[in-house]
């Protein structure tokens, strides 16, 4: 099971080496393919006042710095074609926004790069529309079929993160779990699936739901999960109030890893 779990966004060099140390065991668990996941810059804030995060250069010191300490592989978002060069010389996983998983140069300049790439779907797509991100990235690799098995071996991952539901709320069809995964691996996103988007200026969320709705992706099956952490989610300077509470986290991931289980022995 592939888990891609940290902050929301880079904060301080202490806060985020406290997260990472946390995590630690996780990064031990046999069960577990583990990628340390955190923002250099959220550029997608609701305000300007919003807090971004170190920028692509400090960032990525920081990141090379969490790699030479704990071993970790590691995943960030990019936002800005001229980043995925230099982001693919530290990160193992580029990962594509939802509100950008339509950006064909972006998503080019990531295939051109030996990194994973995670595909969020975009809140305003059908299931089926991310064949064609899909596709965008297995061409520029030089592989013309879309599949499950190409995407798989070209390091292409799918990662469904809810729908938008009239103004202000998230709603994950788990469908959709299934039919992506006729073109590419799937990640579920337990965490943003509970957000509230951009209630005043800021995005809300309630991180109550998050293990039911990792159980659910679970009992469905997918190929991993995401999940953001904080040992204090009350002060993350970005995407607290659906950030799970990193004792929490493990706890979520036995109960993934009992219905895993579960539905192995049936």
């Amino acid at each position: 099971m592939t888990i891609l779990a940290g902050p929301c966004v880079l904060e301080d060099r202490d806060t985020v080496f406290k997260i990472a140390e946390k995590l630690k065991p996780l990064s031990e668990d046999k069960r577990v393919d583990f990628y340390f996941k955190a923002s250099f810059d959220k550029a997608n804030r609701t305000s300007l006042s919003s807090y971004r995060g170190p920028g692509l250069e400090e960032g990525l010191k920081l990141f090379q710095e969490i790699k030479e300490q704990f071993g970790y592989k590691l995943v960030s978002d990019i936002h800005e074609s001229y980043q995925a060069k230099p982001a693919s010389e530290v990160l193992d996983i580029l990962q594509i926004p939802a509100f950008l998983c339509r950006q064909t140069d972006l998503l080019v300049e990531a295939a051109k790069t030996n990194c994973k790439i995670n595909i969020k779907k975009g809140q305003f797509l059908a299931a089926d529309a991310m064949k064609h991100p899909v596709e965008k990235v297995l061409q520029t690799r030089g592989i013309d079929e879309v599949s499950y098995i190409n995407s798989s071996e070209n390091g292409i991952w799918l990662c469904e993160r809810g729908n938008t539901f009239g103004y202000g709320a998230l709603v994950v069809d788990m469908r959709n779990l299934i039919l992506m995964r006729e073109y590419a691996p799937v990640i579920f996103d337990a965490t943003h699936s509970v957000q509230i988007p951009s209630t005043g200026g800021t995005t809300g969320g309630n991180s109550e739901y998050v293990p039911y709705m990792a159980r659910a992706a679970a009992s469905v099956g997918v190929d991993g999960f995401f999940f953001e952490t904080h040992t204090d989610p009350k002060s993350a300077k970005s995407d607290g109030p659906n950030m799970l509470q990193v004792d929490k986290l493990y706890k979520t991931i036995d109960e993934i890893f009992a219905i895993k289980e579960a539905l192995q022995s049936l």
